[in-house]
């Protein structure tokens, strides 16, 4: 019997500041993330191969096994940047790679030994460790190879229209007398979840799934395809457009189009939010807007490891780490990156680039205290129940010294 295990490879650093915080494979598309994807296709449960430094917060975070794969049987081997859509039937003895990097490879235990985290953290150590393996190309249709993070937000709307149309729909929660389903039969409600009077849920244009105990206000649109998460709270006379998936116990206002919001993140008042990807525990003030098209419609190009990237999209918006937080009436440039813990309070627009830990007025940008961001973020959390653990408490921390442009002693 073949075993799965899902890896980080170098890749991670292209797609931050969205994975100082998780895996690379803890990235959402559509209802849910890669890991996810990747286990529900290949029917098996993954052990997790991961950078070294976030071992610890991924082992307490959930029950997978972590950095100790067995190698008594063979071993299929995943990128966890797959964004898979179709099984991988690679033959025991044979990898599939784009370039240098390694997609997949289905090994016996020789090879599986060698695929070490820090051996499949670097290019080269990996085309070593599989020398002799054979070589197989995967469908092109079978997956995406996230490089970046905004190809998640532009699969989302295909993505959630796979997913949510493979999906038994029903009416398990309450939907409310005066609310207005849209092409009903491509709507779920799910169990505990709440649509109120007046809300408008138009699924024309995609299927839309609301989760358990999601609650939707009066005078709310949302338009398919859409996600709203276990517990989320979509606030009242707001706008959710096409192609946003918004996870758990998020607090949501204002108008949201093809964003991605991963999860205990809040964005409660009116203003908007295109094309953009937001992490955990992130909250944007009243009036934060971000803007996702250039005034001359032409391709956006994105701050990446202190590059400038062109996307080859014309709607991009914002990418904001875990942990940031706006003050209100932020305006936020085309292809804006703010890093994990950064706060911005100005009343012009900040960099496309924000450092993590900056604290950023209209004076000057200086380096949030990263004790006092620990205790601002372990506050926030115990807000909703959640403890952060020992773990990430170090991992916190040490991402101040990581990250790029700031400087801590």
């Amino acid at each position: 019997m073949t075993e799965l295990a899902v890896f980080e490879d170098a890749g991670w650093r292209n797609l931050l500041p969205l994975t100082w915080w998780r895996a690379a494979f803890d990235l959402r598309c559509g209802l849910d993330s890669l890991l996810d994807k990747i286990e529900r296709v290949c029917g098996a449960r993954a052990g997790l191969l991961v950078r070294p430094d976030l071992a610890a917060v991924i082992a307490a975070r959930q029950e997978r096994v972590v950095n100790s794969i067995d190698a008594v049987r063979p071993k299929l081997f995943v990128n966890g940047r797959l964004l898979l859509r179709a099984p991988i039937e690679l033959p025991v003895g044979v990898a599939a790679w784009r370039g240098d990097t390694l997609l997949a490879a289905h090994v016996q235990t020789a090879f599986a030994s060698k695929l070490t985290p820090d051996v499949l953290l670097d290019a080269e150590l990996t085309r070593q460790a599989l020398a002799g393996v054979g070589h197989e190309t995967l469908p092109a249709e079978s997956f995406e190879l996230i490089d970046y993070v905004w190809q998640l937000v532009h699969a989302n709307p295909g993505e959630l229209r796979r997913q949510i149309g493979g999906a038994s729909r029903q009416r398990l929660g309450r939907v409310y007398a005066g609310a207005h389903l849209l092409n009903e039969g491509e709507i779920h409600v799910a169990t505990g979840a709440k649509v109120k009077p007046a809300a408008v849920l138009d699924a024309e244009g995609g299927p839309i799934y609301i989760a358990e105990n999601a609650t939707v206000s009066p005078n709310v649109t949302i338009q398919g395809p859409c996600y709203i998460g276990p517990n989320t709270l979509i606030q009242p006379a707001s706008l959710i457009r096409e192609g946003t998936s918004i996870g758990a116990w998020c607090k949501v206002g204002g108008e949201v189009e093809g964003t991605i919001i991963h999860g205990y993140s809040n964005k409660q008042h009116y203003g908007f939010l295109g094309h953009a990807y937001v992490g955990e525990w992130v909250n944007l003030g009243a009036g934060t807007v971000n803007s996702d098209l250039k005034n001359t419609y032409g391709s956006v190009r994105v701050a990446v490891n202190g590059q400038s990237i062109d996307t080859g999209h014309m709607f991009v918006g914002s990418f904001i780490g875990d942990h940031a937080k706006t003050g209100i009436n932020v305006a936020l440039p085309t292809g804006c990156v703010i890093g994990f813990a950064a706060n911005v309070f100005l009343s012009r627009y900040p960099e496309k680039f924000v450092p993590s830990f900056a604290w950023q007025t209209d004076e000057r940008c200086s380096v949030y205290d990263p004790q006092r961001a620990l205790a601002v973020a372990k506050k926030a959390m115990s807000r909703r129940k959640v403890e952060m653990s020992p773990a990430e408490e170090h991992a916190f921390i040490q991402i101040a010294k990581a990250a790029p442009g700031i400087e801590v002693g």
